[in-house]
């Protein structure tokens, strides 16, 4: 019998040439030398000599390549999901869960590589960035249909574009476009091309289509048709996303068997992490795409082959004050939340290397600002970490006026320093962030209470009623470029999180880094990007509105089941090539 073991890097499940023969085409069985209408029967080259048989073995593993392609397209790919998906509109993503759907299911017309951060043809063929970067042209790929059947063409492009950069729909994913006033215009070339226009030049023009999934403009399916390697099929509130394989789906591997190789995709809503590591060990889930330390270096201790420190990512863990004005909160706290002396004091009295050391075990380290240092273009490596010091964080407050009475510290009016951190309950990291901070704070008198709460009710705080004080999460930071981070920075945005929407900038510092972002997101030059995007970096640091508390590490784990799967360090770590797995 034939092992063909050796051949497993091509992501499909090692076959033995000892098949059933009702399960082989006919047109094998020609080749081969055998009957289908015979019982199981083993293949023998012992009539061939040595060379003859590596042709023959040759010979038969193209054959099954090529006539079983169908057959090895099965399995069920099963993680999940740590929060209900809020949308499955892919220009209003901004959740990790609804991303982590776009991903698998939204069709692109470049997509960079999660591995080697190439930006690579998808639904365009290719691709031409105008000198002034206002103007990109897309060629596009003809015969695509989406997964409902409608053909896809030029028309689609211009009405997601058109949809994207809408400003009633407050889209996270257009703000990366938004570098200028004015409407965006698109013509339409011919049915598979199309050219589009800014009315400012956006930096990195081309790369910020990797997060731009195109949406039909004739499927009465809508956001539900798509053009991605899976579709959703299923969707249990509260329990379950169903995706299924994508019949339309237009890539094929090299051997031209159809992409993706998976039938489908389970996706369970769970946000609690024990739950989830407990699955993953009973085998009931493929992998977890971003692992707690804790449970990282328990796997490791027994099954070190499963677990995949990729080392710094991206992501940051954050603290952060209320600062809108609506808030439902007493004016004399937001006179402190308000005031950049303050959050620097508090920022300067938390202890970020003992955040690092205990809470993630050493697979974090203490942030700088709002680049990881793993982003090494971008990152400003001018930020220098403030030194932890408690002393100097209450002597900074004595100066603005509070005062440390028995323990306690109180503001000038008398008002004791009390306030509540809020982060999302079942992650087990951040709570112990908090309380960690919370004794930290205490060293200097300042009385911290911790609130955990379900996702969708802290979403809700965060982004509708307002009414919370201080809120612990992190920010997922799926590409590169400084354009990726417009629906931060901009005070006009919804993710601005400290203050969302603000009319005009609210302080002289915001309306800068309005101006810098801007001004990075318009030139061509790097240099010149650079430049401004260094003084974004340090203008963050100075004025805190954002607190950077660790930088956490690329941390997986994969079940052996798995084949194909290669971690990064980008989002996502573990199914970036999600179309190319398979599952024994």
């Amino acid at each position: 019998m034939i092992d063909l073991r050796a051949y497993n890097d091509l992501s499909f499940t090692p076959l033995k040439l000892g098949v059933t023969t009702s399960a082989v085409p006919a047109g094998l069985a020609a080749i081969s030398g055998f009957s289908p209408a015979l019982p199981c029967r083993a293949i023998t080259l012992r009539r061939f000599a040595a060379g003859e048989r590596l042709k023959f073995a040759a010979s038969v593993f193209i054959c099954i390549c090529v006539l079983l392609g169908p057959a090895l397209a099965q399995g069920e790919l099963r993680f999940c999901l740590r929060s209900e998906p809020k949308t499955f509109d892919p220009l209003k993503v901004e959740d990790d869960a609804s991303v982590a759907i776009r991903y698998l299911t939204g069709g692109v017309l470049v997509r960079m590589n999660r591995q080697t951060q190439a930006l690579e043809p998808e639904l365009a063929q290719s691709w031409k960035v105008s000198k002034d970067g206002k103007q990109i042209t897309f060629k596009l790929r003809s015969g695509i249909s989406f997964s409902d059947g409608t053909p896809f063409s030029a028309e689609d492009v211009a009405y997601t574009v058109q949809q994207l950069m809408d400003p009633a729909l407050h889209s996270p994913t257009g703000d990366a476009f938004r570098s200028g006033p004015g409407a965006v215009e698109t013509k339409i070339i011919s049915a598979n091309q199309i050219s589009i226009t800014f009315p400012a030049a956006v930096a990195g023009l081309d790369r910020q289509f990797d997060q731009v999934a195109i949406l039909s403009a004739h499927s009465t399916k809508k956001e539900m048709a798509v053009l991605g390697p899976f579709m959703v099929a299923d969707y249990k509130p509260g329990a379950t996303v169903l995706l299924k394989r994508n019949p339309n789906y237009w890539k094929t591997d090299v051997q031209e068997r159809k992409l993706p190789y998976l039938d489908s995709i389970r996706l369970d809503i769970q946000p609690n992490r024990d739950v989830e590591i407990l699955r993953l060990k009973r085998g009931e889930i493929d992998l977890i795409n971003s692992l707690d330390s804790e449970y990282f270096d328990k796997l490791a201790a027994t099954s070190p082959q499963v677990v995949h420190d990729a080392g710094p990512s991206l992501d940051s863990e954050q603290l952060w004050f209320n600062q809108v004005a609506k808030a439902p909160l007493p004016a004399y706290k937001k006179n402190w939340f308000r005031s950049a002396s303050f959050r620097r004091a508090v920022s300067g009295a938390i202890n970020r290397a003992d955040l690092a050391r205990v809470v993630f075990r050493g697979h974090a380290q203490p942030a700088l600002g709002p680049v990881s240092p793993a982003n090494k273009f971008w990152f400003n490596a001018k930020l220098k970490a403030d030194a932890y010091s408690p002393d100097a964080a209450l002597k900074a407050l004595q100066f603005d006026g509070f005062q440390l009475e028995n323990g306690a510290l109180k503001d000038k009016e008398g008002n004791e320093v009390v306030f509540s951190i809020i982060t999302n309950s079942g992650n087990k990291y951040r709570e112990r962030m908090a309380t960690m901070i919370q004794e930290d704070l205490q060293k200097i008198g300042i009385h911290v209470n911790v609130v955990t709460l379900d996702f969708p009710s802290l979403i809700e705080r965060m982004t509708q009623t307002f009414d919370y004080e201080a809120i612990l999460l992190g920010l997922t930071n799926v590409g590169l470029d400084p354009n990726e981070q417009m629906n931060v920075w901009l005070s006009s945005s919804e993710n601005h999180q400290w203050n969302p929407q603000e009319k005009s900038p609210e302080t002289a510092w915001e309306a800068e880094i309005d101006r810098l972002m801007r001004a990075q997101a318009s030139s061509s030059d790097a240099k010149k990007r650079k430049e401004s995007f260094d003084r974004v970096q340090e203008i963050a640091v100075e004025q805190a509105p954002f607190i950077y508390l660790v930088n956490r590490n690329a941390l997986s784990a994969v079940s052996a089941n798995v084949q194909g799967a290669s971690p990064v360090i980008l989002v996502p770590q573990t199914y970036w090539n999600v179309e190319r797995l398979s599952v024994k």
